[in-house]
């Protein structure tokens, strides 16, 4: 036998791997220095600016989303995702990314598919001026069907420790929601049992409500918002940032306010988009299910002190980003909905 036979193809790997280096170099910057392919990459990072630089971390996936592109026959998008989220992960602390890393596991190699895939981790990468610096592709027959895959990324980005987030967090300041664009990259386990399995629709079904197919707007990219806040956040105006992942808004808010303090969401204060009302109905889905599982049309929250709560939401408006101000920080803890 040979590992062939086995069911890894060496070759097909090592043809996966020239596209990855091809993708890769066009996201380099000058602190890379080292090759895609070396067993470790090599990041040279320029801290001239910073007095106490500290690093922050993060790794994450793109769930059971990765069900939806294959259905769709579309899998560059999941690599953008990837890319996204750990990039508003790291930013809730106030961090700016350095590098990026991938891993990406198959039933079985297939060039075509990886170059998709990391084409879209590669397209963000260049968004957000993150260098994909390594990764590691495997082949795991047994483990993964043929036609299936994984896919989780790896991001090291840098803030002030003066800087850092959360900090300063009080009673009364405002709790700013930036929108998302769909889902992002949760919940997707419980959209695909609403909609496919219980409503019977197909991914391709085009509804009028949502204006495009099921599928397509499942897909619809995670949205980073780095460009919208990292000015802010560098000027001191933003207390802390809550991303709504997994988890929905009592999940993920209380993990930036101090003991003691929670958080009173007004429902009412925004429009949930159509694809998450479609979920709700077809899967019968309770509404606190609902907000702990999605992120309901709300991607990020702001928490701004009161005194500061105009000139952010102009400085939002400048940058395209549109707000709403969706409740505040009080006393007590937990998540309360009005």
């Amino acid at each position: 036998m040979d590992y062939r036979e086995a069911g890894v193809d060496i070759s097909a790997a090592d043809a996966a791997k020239q596209r990855i280096k091809r993708l890769a170099r066009g996201t380099f910057n000058p602190g890379v220095l080292s090759e895609i392919g070396s067993f470790g990459g090599l990041f040279r990072p320029d801290f001239a600016s910073y007095q106490e630089p500290v690093l922050v971390s993060s790794t994450d996936g793109v769930g059971t989303k990765i069900q939806v592109a294959r259905l769709m026959g579309v899998h560059d998008t999941v690599g953008y995702d990837l890319v996204a989220h750990c990039v508003n992960d790291i930013l809730v602390q106030g961090a700016s990314p350095l590098f990026f890393l991938d891993y990406l596991a198959l039933g079985r190699m297939d060039p075509d598919r990886v170059e998709a895939v990391v084409s879209g981790v590669t397209r963000a990468c260049q968004e957000f001026g993150c260098p994909l610096v390594g990764g590691e592709t495997a082949e795991m027959p047994g483990t993964y069907a043929d036609d299936d895959y994984d896919l989780a990324g790896f991001i090291v980005g840098v803030v002030e420790r003066g800087k850092a987030l959360p900090a300063g967090v009080s009673a009364g300041d405002a709790l700013l929601g930036l929108p998302s664009a769909g889902l992002h990259t949760n919940g997707y386990s419980l959209a695909r049992q609403a909609l496919f399995a219980k409503a019977g629709h197909q991914a391709a079904t085009v509804l009028p409500e949502l204006g495009t197919s099921i599928g397509a707007a499942l897909l619809a990219p995670h949205k980073s918002y780095l460009a919208a806040l990292e000015g802010l956040i560098e000027r001191g105006r933003i207390r802390a940032l809550a991303h709504i992942t997994g988890g929905g808004f009592p999940g993920n808010i209380p993990r930036v306010l101090p003991d003691g303090l929670g958080a009173v969401v007004r429902r009412g204060s925004w429009e949930v988009p159509p694809l998450f009302r479609l979920i709700q109905a077809a899967g019968e889905v309770p509404d606190d299910e609902m907000f702990r599982t999605f992120n309901m049309g709300v991607g990020m929250i702001v928490v701004v002190a009161p005194g500061d709560l105009h000139e952010v939401e102009h400085s939002l408006e400048r940058r395209g980003e549109p707000s709403f101000l969706i409740g505040s920080v009080v006393e007590g803890p937990g998540v309360t909905f009005e």
